[in-house]
């Protein structure tokens, strides 16, 4: 089975298992934690790890997590140990995310732009793209700054991606003037 298959059922199980539990948003919070953690390479090696035995795992994630996640995200935890599922627990937690965000009707928007773009130009572009039919109910922005842009704006959402920059519209000049015959024919000269 694929790690994309194992990571998916697990975090549907556990997306339905905290609403019947009415600890949805607690539990995605502990979700987002462990995500952050699980970067740092130590623990990502540990559990991944064949050799390091399951009863050692969970005394190192009670050790780590202790009472700072919900019991029902623990005893997840746990259960995956045990079953030896524990190193797709990084995948699990970026799957159950994803499904949060579908549950919720919540469209990740990564908008970049060439230099950094004040508080209220961001919200006028969150405004725009909450209104916007493209999206899902609710926007979440995430801005980043790439200056090889040169100026202008990629917004990339889904599979979709609008580029607006004007490094893409000056690599489309340049590709214009390779395929025309004329204008190569006359540079050659």
């Amino acid at each position: 089975m694929s790690v994309h298959r194992i990571a998916s059922r697990y975090a549907k199980s556990l997306i339905e298992l905290a609403i019947d539990q009415d600890n949805l948003e607690v539990v995605t919070d502990d979700v987002r934690q462990f995500q952050a953690l699980v970067k740092n390479r130590d623990l990502y090696l540990l559990l991944k790890s064949p050799i390091v035995h399951a009863d050692k795992k969970k005394q190192i994630l009670k050790l780590i997590f202790g009472d700072k996640l919900n019991e029902l995200f623990m005893a997840f935890l746990n259960i995956l140990v045990s079953k030896g599922r524990e190193a797709y627990l990084p995948e699990i937690a970026d799957e159950y995310l994803l499904q949060y965000k579908q549950f919720k009707h919540i469209s990740t928007v990564k908008l970049t732009t060439a230099s950094p773009l004040t508080q209220e130009l961001q919200q006028a572009i969150h405004d725009k793209l909450q209104a916007s039919n493209a999206t899902d109910e609710h926007v979440e922005l995430v801005a980043a700054v790439d200056p090889a842009l040169i100026g202008g704006f990629v917004v990339e959402f889904e599979d979709k991606i609008y580029d607006a920059s004007v490094k893409h519209k000056l690599d489309q000049l340049k590709k214009g003037f390779r395929e025309n015959f004329y204008v190569s024919k006359i540079i050659s000269s």
